[in-house]
């Protein structure tokens, strides 16, 4: 949390009968609607509502690709020993409303490829987190990868929350480094937060804002675009060189 932003909540605070500072006031504030289990479409990828049908034998395939097991050391579940496990623990997650599971399917060739889910849905407060997230070796480092990102980023605020999280297990150096990527801003830790595996985790807190979203968005969007590849598909900018000259620019918060 950078000293600018705790300065300009100090200025925006309003000060009530007694003296004491409180939040702006937000007059027009109405809960969100909870994400319903639609299709995102983009170019490179789609997300669809898990089904364990359709999905569980893609998905444990992608997820095998490499032959290791290293997509499961942060998550709190997996490896499963076998396709019947792995399809009983997604049938189990399907159809939930929080976390509600999707399936990221790769355009191209119509290959599931990884999970997403929303969580921690909070929409008296507008406040939603992304997480669960698994990419199979046949996701990572692709524009896919982002673009599922950017999809889920999109269609909560479109739905009004006004905060979007992405927590990890502090000691996730991808995962931490991927959320600044996509726009996320740092937080700080939850020490000792949870016993993962048997094992201690703090947890990191990232965060954007309603506020942010324009400017997150629009360079995504740049980054995503058809002529920020080459013909072999290498990016011309990198989306962390992108993120940063943004970040550097200033960031305007209500």
């Amino acid at each position: 949390m950078s000293d600018e932003f705790i300065a300009q909540r100090l200025a925006q605070g309003e000060l009530n009968q007694y003296g004491q500072l409180h939040g702006v006031a937000l007059p027009e504030w109405r809960a969100c609607p909870a994400p319903q289990p639609v299709v995102l479409q983009g170019k490179y990828c789609r997300l669809e509502p898990l089904s364990a049908v359709e999905h569980a034998a893609g998905l444990h395939a992608a997820m095998q690709a490499d032959g290791a097991d290293a997509n499961w050391t942060y998550l709190g579940y997996g490896p499963f020993a076998s396709l019947a496990d792995y399809t009983a623990w997604l049938t189990g997650m399907e159809g939930l409303s929080d976390p509600q599971f999707y399936t990221i399917v790769d355009i191209a060739n119509g290959q599931p490829v990884g999970l997403a889910s929303y969580l921690r849905i909070d929409a008296a407060n507008g406040v939603i987190e992304v997480g669960h997230l698994n990419y199979s070796p046949l996701l990572q480092q692709k524009p896919a990868a982002t673009e599922a990102m950017y999809l889920m980023m999109r269609h909560a605020f479109e739905l009004g929350y006004r905060r979007y999280e992405w927590k990890c297990n502090a000691l996730n150096l991808p995962s931490r480094r991927a959320a600044e990527r996509l726009g996320f801003l740092f937080e700080g830790l939850f020490r000792q937060s949870m016993v993962i595996k048997g094992r201690n985790r703090d947890t990191a807190w990232y965060s954007i804002l309603d506020s942010e979203w324009p400017a997150v968005r629009q360079v995504l969007e740049q980054w995503l675009n058809a002529e920020n590849f080459d013909a072999t598909g290498r990016q011309r900018q990198a989306l962390s060189r992108l993120m940063s000259a943004w970040r550097n620019r200033g960031v305007t918060d209500n």
